[in-house]
């Protein structure tokens, strides 16, 4: 069975070969994404992370290398609605309800109102937003937010989770608490997720596998298989397996060869 995403060679230059100001974002990257798993990108801000993923999802195209998804290419798992992306931000319309938030992604698939509301629902439980799903943006916290717009994202099944630092806005207490939520979401959804965080514990406690970009150019520096057993949780992060792997990788991050890889 082929791979969730593989990544051959790819890179990306931003300007027209011969002008004055050419911008190489990536460079010859490569690696793989089994399918189910959840893998981490970190790395030094500007290393070309959401550029990646961009990519991957075919929302910009490579100046050289391959990406397949699933066997195939990325243009076509994107015309069968392979992926759901969660950005940065939520980026809800504030004039409709988490419910018909929700939905939007179904109403453009033209799925009966019924159906696609009886399917928002079922997301917005999944989410743990049962009970608001008439509220509109402004009167939900900003973590909750995030979860209808992962909620929007898992709407229509999609086989693959793009996340780019979905996190990274919040307050630490709720975004820990989104990281213990977004692994239940996971374990329930089972969805392949490539996550971008600056976060090197959250990506310990999240991930199957971390990978670990150099500065821009960015380019794979090393894979890291994280061996933490499931379910990951609270107490862990004080074990000394989960504060070896954070030490290997903040080592590697600052600059200083780890001592030895994470296996």
């Amino acid at each position: 069975m082929p791979d969730a995403i593989e990544l051959d060679g790819v890179g990306l230059t931003y300007g027209a070969a011969g002008a004055a100001r050419r911008v190489e974002a990536l460079c010859d990257v490569a690696f793989t994404v089994g399918e189910g798993q959840f893998v981490s990108i970190i790395g030094p801000s500007g290393c070309g992370k959401s550029t990646l993923l961009k990519i991957v999802a075919d929302l910009l195209p490579p100046t050289s290398g391959r990406v397949a998804v699933f066997g195939g290419d990325a243009h076509a798992a994107r015309a069968r609605r392979a992926f759901g992306f969660v950005f940065q931000t939520p980026l809800l319309f504030p004039w409709r309800t988490a419910l018909d938030n929700v939905a939007l992604m179904l109403e453009v698939q033209g799925l009966g109102r019924r159906e696609r509301r009886d399917r928002a629902r079922e997301y917005l439980a999944l989410v743990g937003l049962s009970g608001f799903e008439q509220h509109r943006p402004g009167e939900l916290s900003g973590g909750m937010q995030q979860r209808v717009s992962i909620a929007r994202a898992l709407s229509f099944d999609p086989r693959i989770l793009l996340m780019d630092e979905p996190f990274g806005a919040l307050d630490a207490i709720t975004r820990d608490r989104m990281g213990f939520e977004l692994l239940r979401i996971w374990q329930r959804a089972r969805k392949t997720v490539l996550f971008v965080t600056h976060s090197i514990t959250e990506a310990v406690l999240l991930s199957d596998t971390v990978i670990t970009f150099t500065p821009r150019p960015g380019r794979v520096r090393a894979v890291h298989p994280i061996g933490l057993p499931r379910p990951r949780t609270q107490e862990m992060r004080l074990s000394p397996e989960f504060i070896d792997y954070s030490r290997v990788l903040f080592k590697e991050l600052e600059g200083e060869p780890p001592r030895e890889d994470v296996a």
